[in-house]
């Protein structure tokens, strides 16, 4: 199969396609969900590609994914969740330097509200700034940065508390 060119649409699509599957993991805390996010975003921006402006493909793009979990999120029961670590044959993630900080992050990130932690996503992971995140969620400026700001303070105060170590006083 032939790789699309750079300047024709699907191109387009297919540069944005590493953003967009960070994008779609940080909102679903999940590879598989988010791989399945991005799938049915990148079908429902092919199946609407008469609708582009032709302005901001990035940020359509974001939008749509954006709604399209909303959608998902307010139809899924939240009994309908299942938990994978019940499963016995999981691959072997590539093991960073310190895992334990690794999950205490992820556990952080994971402690934000859902609006928070697509903000600072957003803005920090994938460097959009605040006005093309204000346009992509549909919210004002202000509330990005105030967003971003609590997303921020909450998530070095969640690391700040789990580094915390108590010793016993000797006697």
């Amino acid at each position: 199969m032939k790789t699309p060119a750079p300047e024709t649409f699907e191109g387009q699509i297919l540069a944005l396609l590493p953003s967009l599957r960070r994008y779609s993991r940080s909102l679903t805390r999940s590879d598989a969900d988010g791989e399945d996010l991005l799938q049915d975003c990148v079908e429902k921006v092919l199946a609407r590609r008469s609708q582009w402006r032709g302005l901001n493909l990035r940020g359509w793009a974001l939008t749509i994914m954006t709604n399209l979990y909303r959608n998902t999120r307010r139809q899924t029961p939240p009994g309908m969740m299942v938990e994978l670590d019940s499963a016995e044959v999981l691959p072997s993630p590539e093991t960073p330097a310190d895992p334990l900080e690794r999950l205490r992050l992820e556990d952080a990130l994971n402690s934000l509200s859902e609006e928070n932690r697509a903000v600072l996503m957003l803005v920090v992971i994938e460097g959009y700034t605040y006005s093309e995140v204000a346009a992509a969620l549909d919210i004002p400026v202000g509330t990005v940065m105030s967003r971003l700001s609590r997303a921020r303070q909450r998530l070095g105060d969640r690391m700040k508390a789990d580094n915390v170590i108590t010793l016993r006083r000797p006697k």
